[in-house]
Order: structure tokens, then C-alpha cells, then sequence
């Protein structure tokens, strides 16, 4: 059987009515969640400079919706590992509160779900190909409620970031990411190196130091970020293309399928607004690569992932930055292999 997806067209609408219009649509979504129950909604404000994010005026209609129902919503999110203010939970919650994730706007909490530090992290016995133990906040063992809020964008090493990105890698613990990211290993072409010193400042591992007057990254250290990619100017770090993008890939949907086996009840939406080329860790206010296409709704994350990626790349795959990346590809026919969901979906537009 197909999965259903719904989608609601911008289409001469605005965002809220857009949004209103999906949500009246899957009344039966919502409705499985019980009276009392608390609600998980996950989602990212994006680095500081970040302008695409999804915005809190949109959350809040969602969490008014909930709470209609009886239910107890609240909005979290995790620490990164890369340098950034979302790397501990101060200066996260001081970030968000300043794009207006405030519980007054939201009406309901924001949280950061692995502690202050990143520390809050449980293991969890998997039997994946790449993944054998899955390390996550402890909110992921008791949370069976949860709705996935994802902002699609481009991604450095991911290509297409949507649902599956914001589960297996957003509501991993830092630990978690580190694993996911570990066999990307970049390295430093010389002749483009003018050795400014951003890669060494922005790297969280200190992986890279100064050698012959070159930057050099240590591969024993680098846990595969791409925080160094992100900040040269130079063009001088080059991700080493071959078959660990694939690694990558299944790593990432492995930790969605062990992450979403914790939760009974879930809903994804995914926002076709904003989309830039890079994810909303880095883009500041970089361009778009495609016009504003509205929301998508599903219970199958597989399915809304890849039906938000169909309608978006019909003239062409904008996310494989000129056919480089191809890992996205590999990932949904992956990711179907895992039991995460199905690539053959039903198109509903409301």
C-alpha cells in the first residue's frame, strides 16, 4: 500500500494559511495522540546568522493545535559538535530565545534534550549494518509522541537534508553525531591553502594545525564535521568523495530507524520555504535554490522525504551540486532496505 503524503500548495496563500490548511487535512494524524500525553515537537533555529529557520509564529499554531487536544507539546532540539552557539545548551536556549523561541511566543517549553554540556547520553543496542549501538539523550528511550518539524535545505555532505537528517542526526546526542560523521574525512589541497587560520579556529576537534606553512588535518583526530569545509574562503578543504559517502548516508538513516523505533506515534512535516543551498548551521543569507513550494505532511518520514525531494527536483536534482553528490539517492533506496518507509507514496495536495 502507498504511503500518504499531504501537500499544501503556498499557491497564492500565505505560510499560516498554508499550514492551517495541512493541518485541517490530517485531523487523523493528531488525533492519535492521547489527552495527557506529552508531545515531542523537534525541530532547529539555526546558527545565528540563519534567516531560513522555521519560524515560532508557524510552530505555535501547530502547538495550539495540540494543546486543543489535551495534550502537553513542547518544542526540543540537541547540542552540535561543531563550533557554533548551539554547542551547549546556554548559549543555545539564549540563541533561540532571541529568534523568538521564548514560551510566551511558542506557547509551550523549548528544550535542549542532551543537558547543558551534551553529557545526557544513553546507549542503545542496535543491529545495523554500520551501527551497532546507538547513542542518544535519554528523552529518546520515554518519548512516544513525537511530531519531526524540518526546514529542507541543502547539505555539504548530505546533499538533500530533510526529515530523515533532522531524526538521525538532530535527535542523536553529540556523541551520536560524532559517530555519523566520523568516516568523512576532508583533507587540505595545498596549492588553494593561504593558511588563515579559519579552519583551525572553527575545527571543534583540533584536528587542524599549521605544517610547512599549510594547514594539515590530522585524520586520527577529525571526526568528519565539515566545520572546516564550511569556513575556508579558499576553496583549500576538499571532502574526499568515494564510497564513505555512503557510509555517511546509511549511518544516518540507521540512527532514524533505531531512534524512531523508541516512538509509537509520529508525524513529519517538511517546509519547502527558504531552502538555501547549505543547511541552516551555515547559511546565513545565501540565496535560494528554489522558490517557496509549500508543506508537506506524512506518518511515513521515507515517504514525505522523498515526495518533498520529487516535486522539488523535477526540471533537476539541485541539491547534487552539479552531480557531485549523489549520497541523498543512495540513502532513500537504503533507507527503504532498513524498514524506515516507503519509497512509493500517494500524493494528496489540500
Amino acid at each position: 500500500m502507498k504511503s500518504e503524503v499531504y501537500f499544501s500548495s503556498l499557491n497564492g496563500r500565505s505560510r499560516t494559511e498554508c499550514l492551517k490548511a495541512l493541518l485541517n487535512n490530517t485531523e487523523g494524524y493528531f488525533s492519535q495522540f492521547t489527552k495527557g500525553s506529552f508531545v515531542g515537537i523537534k525541530m532547529t533555529v539555526g546558527e545565528k546568522k540563519n534567516m531560513g529557520y522555521i519560524k515560532p509564529e508557524l510552530v505555535k499554531i501547530l502547538v495550539e493545535n495540540l494543546k486543543r487536544r489535551g495534550v502537553k507539546p513542547f518544542v526540543f532540539d540537541t547540542n552540535v559538535i561543531y563550533t557554533g552557539q548551539r554547542r551547549n545548551a546556554v548559549d543555545h536556549l539564549n540563541l533561540a530565545y532571541k529568534k523568538g523561541f521564548t514560551p510566551d511566543k511558542l506557547g509551550c517549553p523549548y528544550i535542549i534534550a542532551d543537558g547543558v554540556f551534551g553529557t545526557d547520553s544513553e546507549v542503545i543496542k542496535a543491529d545495523f549494518k554500520n551501527i551497532k549501538e546507538l547513542r542518544v539523550p535519554s528523552l529518546v528511550r520515554v518519548l512516544e509522541d513525537l511530531v519531526v518539524l524540518s526546514h529542507i535545505t541543502g547539505h555539504i555532505m548530505a546533499g538533500y537534508a530533510a526529515s530523515i537528517k533532522n531524526v538521525g542526526m538532530g535527535m542523536s546526542s553529540r556523541a551520536g553525531k560524532q559517530v555519523q560523521h566520523s568516516s568523512m574525512k576532508p583533507v587540505i589541497n595545498p596549492a588553494n591553502c593561504a593558511l588563515c587560520g579559519g579552519c583551525i579556529e572553527a575545527c571543534p576537534a583540533s584536528a587542524v594545525s599549521e605544517l610547512s606553512g599549510k594547514a594539515f588535518i590530522n585524520s586520527s583526530l577529525c571526526i568528519g564535521c565539515g566545520e572546516c569545509i564550511a569556513s575556508c574562503k579558499f576553496d583549500a578543504v576538499k571532502t574526499q568523495w568515494h564510497e564513505e559517502e555512503n557510509i555517511f548516508a546509511e549511518r544516518m538513516a540507521e540512527y532514524a530507524c533505531g531512534i524512531l523505533s523508541k516512538s509509537k506515534r509520529k508525524v513529519f512535516l517538511n517546509f519547502a520555504l527558504d531552502m538555501t543551498e547549505e543547511c541552516d548551521c551555515i547559511a546565513g543569507t545565501d540565496p535560494k535554490i528554489a522558490e517557496d513550494a509549500g508543506l508537506f505532511a506524512s506518518r511515513d518520514i521515507l515517504a514525505v522525504d522523498k515526495a518533498s525531494f520529487d516535486m522539488l527536483t523535477k526540471t533537476g536534482d539541485i541539491f547534487s551540486r552539479g552531480g557531485g553528490i549523489k549520497m541523498h539517492q543512495h540513502q532513500f533506496e537504503y533507507a527503504e532496505k532498513l524498514g524506515l518507509g516507503s519509497l512509493d507514496y500517494k500524493l494528496i495536495e489540500v
